[in-house]
């Protein structure tokens, strides 16, 4: 009987995604949403105010200009023809501009990125909080800042011939603009060095470190997200993008000015495999590299123990922390844009569970509170602790969430290409920055919730960005205090969601003076 069931569900999945299946889907919904707006509006045009109106005008909208655009372009083709016939030269360029134009149009409107926005209309997941409706206090120079770098050409891996990480897939040029432009949009400042000067002074100014910048001997750690390795062998599976980890290393060393000794790379649960370590020691052969196991050049990751003390009974939950980061006077996190099961997403807020002195059998660990609940109650979550815990979040001086490739799912390999614009059924080819740790996930959540609003567990999501954006006083009522020395955590930055996935606006870019303020960088 379940060989029965795992054959329905495989066929199932195959059916949905069928190129036929999609179009069907988006013809039939297209169809159907176009009458029944036409059927209620046209008696009533207030109706187009309505809620459930505007939900199907988008679906409308693209439908009609889908069609327009194919009959558009076939006619204006014939009647282009006829005028090459007749001799009106004239008249047949207009046409045949025309056709040009609608065929363009058509290209770019095509069936299967039409059907990745229906279904996030037609059935988006839910979250905890709407849109346009910040929660909690923004952090950063420019409060609630969050950058997307999108560079076209970054990642071109053509999924079918060697790993998608190899250098002939990837640009080292691009990737190393986007660190740069990340960081002077982040900063508002133009020159990279005096960028990073901006975001050490601030950190320092913020955490009443003094009024400086860098010192040329404090250490500073990058947690990576390595977590589909198994040994020092590459991995096929989606991990921290290689071009990007030496792309930060370098602008850290020529223009942060720190030291290579002074910095650590590391996943202290998992491994730093052969291509990744060999790219960037070769450059930077002093930069330090710790994972679970040490050897081959990497060191063997050391713990602290007893560091973190959670807000609520735990069980068996790691308790320790990896010494690269409690000896650090700051940290760099470096997520990646994609999802987990359980959770929905894995970026910032969970990469820190790779800092613990977790096994680096997954099977092996405990995985309490991680998981939002299914029906939208209220409950503590774990990463509020990790996000606010004084060697963790509390030494964290920038976030950046690697999206060259990113991932519906937490392992395999990178896939699918994204649909919605403006990726286009391409790879994201993004980067975001932020030093908001609340709002950087809140963006990178929107990303893949309206990409994949089917995507396992994505409903409620945003629980722990809700509790964290009110870790004062969060819905759950729990009292957040990761160190246990009776001084709970304020809010640690600043939930809400985009207006819509084509115009991806947040409140600040509408105006207001709170919420999120997304800087796209094309």
């Amino acid at each position: 009987m379940k060989h029965i069931l795992k054959k329905s569900a495989a066929c199932l999945k195959k059916i949905k995604e069928n190129k036929l299946f999609k179009k069907l889907t988006f013809f039939s919904l297209g169809l159907s949403a176009t009458i029944w707006f036409l059927v209620r509006v046209i008696p009533k045009p207030s109706r187009a105010t309505y809620p459930c109106m505007q939900a199907s005008a988008p679906i409308m909208s693209a439908f009609v200009l889908y069609l327009l655009s194919l009959v558009g372009g076939v006619t204006a083709w014939m009647k282009a023809k006829t005028f090459i016939k007749n001799r009106r030269y004239g008249y047949a360029s207009l046409f045949a501009l025309v056709a040009l134009i609608c065929i363009t149009i058509f290209a770019v409107q095509n069936s299967d990125t039409l059907y990745a926005q229906l279904k996030s209309v037609v059935n988006p997941p839910k979250m905890m909080t709407g849109k346009n409706e910040p929660v909690g206090a923004a952090k950063g120079i420019y409060p609630g800042r969050v950058v997307w770098v999108h560079k076209p050409g970054v990642s071109n891996w053509d999924e079918k011939t060697g790993f998608w990480f190899e250098e002939r897939w990837n640009s080292q040029e691009k990737a190393n603009k986007m660190v740069t432009d990340a960081l002077t949009n982040l900063t508002g400042l133009k020159v990279e060095k005096k960028a990073w000067n901006q975001l050490f002074l601030y950190f320092n100014k913020s955490k009443s470190r003094g009024n400086h910048g860098y010192i040329n001997s404090e250490k500073i750690a990058i947690k990576i997200n390595q977590n589909n390795t198994y040994s020092h062998e590459n991995s096929p599976e989606i991990n921290a993008s290689p071009q990007l980890v030496y792309a930060l290393i370098k602008s850290l060393v020529n223009e942060g000015g720190v030291p290579q000794n002074n910095i650590t790379v590391f996943d202290a649960s998992r491994f730093i495999t052969d291509f990744l370590f060999n790219k960037c020691h070769s450059e930077f052969p002093n930069v330090i590299f710790v994972d679970n196991v040490g050897g081959d050049g990497r060191i063997k990751s050391a713990y602290k123990s007893e560091v973190i003390h959670y807000s609520k009974n735990n069980g068996r939950l790691a308790r320790g922390l990896a010494t690269c980061a409690t000896e650090a006077d700051y940290l760099i996190n470096v997520a990646i844009l994609k999802g987990h099961v359980g959770q929905g997403v894995t970026l910032c807020g969970k990469n820190w569970y790779g800092a613990t002195d977790i096994n680096s059998d997954w099977r092996k660990n405990a995985h309490d509170n991680f998981g939002q609940d299914q029906n939208g109650a209220f409950k503590y979550m774990t990463f509020v602790d990790y996000m606010g815990h004084k060697d963790l979040g509390g030494k964290t001086m920038l976030y950046l969430i690697d999206g060259f490739y990113g991932a519906k799912a937490v392992n395999g390999l990178p896939k699918p290409k994204w649909e919605m614009k403006p990726f286009n059924g391409n790879w994201p080819c993004s980067l975001l920055a932020s030093q908001d740790p609340v709002a950087i996930d809140a963006v990178a959540l929107d990303f893949i919730s309206n990409e994949w609003p089917d995507a396992v567990d994505m409903n409620y999501a945003d629980e722990y960005l809700l509790e964290a954006a009110k870790a004062n006083n969060p819905p759950s009522g729990t009292i957040y205090d990761p160190e246990n020395d009776g001084t709970k955590l304020n809010s640690l930055g600043v939930l809400e969601h985009w207006n819509s996935t084509s115009d991806k606006q947040y409140s600040r870019n509408l105006g207001k003076k709170t919420g999120i303020e997304l800087v796209t960088v094309k």
